[in-house]
């Protein structure tokens, strides 16, 4: 299948991802913070994301890192730290009165930039390098907007593309023509924004940006047609505890603010009266409850007297004294919690794998018997690999450890013990032993994951020749091997529910079996496929394996597509693959075409699997490409 137009072809590369996440995280000492990637980079606080900009892609490695590192810098450390978020909501209010809304916002966001970008080279001198690659960047880019902007008569942007060149100079520069008004007032400009290199806060900011505004509202026609910097709206940065506290302090005023003149004699009339919780007139359930809520009265030097002393029983801020009895109502003070446990039961499982499958959920579907064109198709495919099986067969012999027969002690003959304590102590002792020695059987286990979406319909014939070709190679020398099929059903799926189905054609327990085999042919392109959950799963059961040496075998195109998965599939996937591999799992991708794997493709898996992916274009070459990628994995793990 030719791809003739692919769109918004862009690859995301995990292990660059990662290390910005963990920055994020350890600068910011929240676990929960994430990085993402945006058009802009800025902070949203309430939900934990710091995003950097897509400006920094398609340049070289080091450009790269050095932009997003100076983005993740600039937030995680500078508007948690340094920014005052008070005083910049007060001006972002005040901007949006103004006719140039636009340019008042990013002037801030550039001026404040500049003066937290130094504050954090101060504490941490380290990232001067990171910002100096930012800086240089970033003025090349400006000047060419500054031309555009000017062939363009677009004054507005002109001037601030000027701007942040005056800013960021290493030598003085010329103020280009643009307008009579404009030109009569760049001496004022200029000296105004020559004062942000002095400001120490927020605030300071925010006095010199009302300053220019104060001129440049009347000099301006018309807001800024670009965006170069964004300010997000105030809802991302509102303190909730703050207002809470304010929220409970609040005094709501009465509708009418007249006060009686009766004054306290101290012979008015006290009544007790018997309050209580619970009566028939309230045994229905509806949706009022006790509520103390005054409005509306006057006010009066009348206090109440019916205060006494504490007593040990009494609830804390008891506001009603009476008697109460046990109602035969349900008790909802863990309703939310209830909720939530059955939202977790329908798909969520509290991110066990992962937060993108929350709420997936494996389903593991029925092996059927193979039909009689299936055995007759695959005893046609095996004929077709029988050559390769024989290379393949010797090549696992000669790679994979053997299984170890425990060492015999205390024998009559043999290798004489190095404990020879016995000798004097015993009466018959025996002192000899014989070696450790190898048994037949390779101590090794395997689990072939194939990859059954919609994407793989072109190379399903194919990675089914490839299935063949391990089973009977691995059969042939007795180890046992599951092949699991995977896909999600796509019309089931939901934002609470996402099933995910795995078909085991060949179980540990059939696939020494001779006959077993023809079942591989039911796997048939599905829907989509969550590679990272599905991995995850397969995991769990690798690991209740006694084998020492466990492989895992990926037979997938490295193109995760699900139901809100798109986005982060490759991370996810890539966190899964080192999740296993810490486990002593050894994750392997193959990726057989029928024709010549795509860069962009081979790039992909790269950015989930590392170097453990076989590209194989012909299935000829799958045994000699495999041979070294063993041998290196079985060299790792006996060092």
């Amino acid at each position: 299948m030719e791809r003739f137009i692919q769109f918004n072809d862009e690859i995301v590369d995990s292990f660059l991802f990662m290390q910005l996440s963990d920055l994020a995280k350890t600068l910011t000492e929240n676990p929960e913070m994430e990085v993402e990637y945006g058009p802009h980079s800025y902070v949203n606080k309430q939900e934990n994301i710091i995003y950097v900009s897509h400006f920094w892609n398609h340049r070289s490695a080091n450009d790269t890192w050095s932009g997003y590192q100076s983005d993740v810098l600039l937030r995680a450390i500078g508007n948690f730290q340094y920014v005052d978020e008070y005083e910049m909501k007060k001006f972002v209010h005040a901007a949006m009165k103004t006719t140039i809304p636009s340019f008042a916002k990013q002037l801030f966001v550039l001026t404040e930039d500049l003066r937290i970008e130094e504050k954090i080279k101060l504490e941490r001198p380290g990232t001067k390098k990171a910002f100096a690659v930012r800086r240089s960047i970033l003025r090349q880019y400006f000047q060419t907007q500054l031309n555009v902007n000017l062939v363009k008569s677009l004054h507005t942007d002109a001037l601030f593309n000027y701007l942040f060149l005056l800013l960021n100079a290493e030598a003085p520069i010329e103020p280009p023509l643009m307008n009579d008004e404009l030109d009569r007032a760049m001496p004022f400009i200029q000296q105004s924004v020559l004062r942000f290199f002095e400001t120490t806060s927020t605030k300071e900011t925010v006095q010199i940006c009302y300053l220019l505004m104060e001129v440049l509202d009347e000099l301006l026609s018309k807001d800024m047609l670009n965006e170069y910097f964004h300010l997000p709206d105030s809802t991302n940065w509102s303190n909730g505890e703050e207002e809470m506290f304010q929220d409970i302090k609040r005094k709501d005023p009465l509708m009418n603010d007249d006060q009686l003149e009766e004054k306290k004699t101290g012979e008015e009339e006290v009544m007790d009266e018997e309050f209580r919780t619970w009566h028939r007139e309230t045994s229905e359930l509806g949706t009022s409850f006790l509520q103390f809520d005054l409005d509306q009265g006057s006010k009066t030097e009348l206090m109440g007297e019916g205060a006494r002393e504490g007593e040990e029983g009494d609830q804390a801020l008891a506001m009603v004294q009476g008697s109460a009895k046990k109602t035969n109502r349900n008790d909802f003070t863990t309703l939310e919690a209830e909720q939530l446990k059955k939202e977790v039961n329908k798909g969520g499982h509290e991110a066990k794998y992962g937060k993108e499958n929350r709420f997936a959920i494996p389903i593991f579907d029925v092996i059927h018997p193979p039909r009689y064109e299936q055995v007759k198709d695959y005893k046609e495919k095996q004929a077709q690999i029988a050559p390769l099986q024989k290379k393949l067969t010797h090549m696992i012999e000669q790679t994979l450890e053997h299984k170890k027969i425990r060492p015999r002690n205390d024998l009559q003959a043999g290798r004489l013990n190095k404990k020879l304590l016995r000798f004097f102590l015993e009466e018959q002792p025996r002192l000899f032993y014989k070696k450790q020695e190898p048994s037949a059987e390779i101590d090794a286990v395997f689990t072939l994951l194939v990859d059954c979406s919609a994407s793989m319909q072109d190379k399903m014939e194919e990675t089914k020749l490839g299935i063949v070709l391990f089973h009977e190679a691995l059969k042939s020398v007795r180890v046992q091997h599951e092949i699991i099929g995977f896909w999600e059903d796509t019309n089931d799926a939901t934002d609470t529910y996402q099933p995910n189905h795995f078909q085991t054609v060949i179980n540990y327990h059939a696939s020494l079996q001779k006959r077993s085999g023809p079942e591989i042919l039911q796997l048939q392109p599905e829907e989509d496929n969550r590679d990272g959950f599905a991995i995850r799963i397969i995991t769990e059961k690798l690991l209740q394996r006694g084998e020492k040496q466990k492989f895992l075998l990926v037979f997938s195109d490295g193109e995760p597509a699900a139901h809100d998965y798109d986005r982060n599939g490759i991370m996810d996937t890539h966190e899964a693959v080192l999740s296993a591999r810490k486990q002593g799992i050894e994750v392997i991708n193959v990726f057989l075409a029928n024709e010549e794997v795509e860069e962009a493709q081979r790039k992909t898996i790269q950015n989930m699997y590392g170097k453990y992916s076989l590209f194989v274009s012909a299935i000829e070459e799958l045994p000699a490409i495999l041979f070294p990628l063993l041998k290196k994995l079985l060299y790792k793990s006996m060092n």
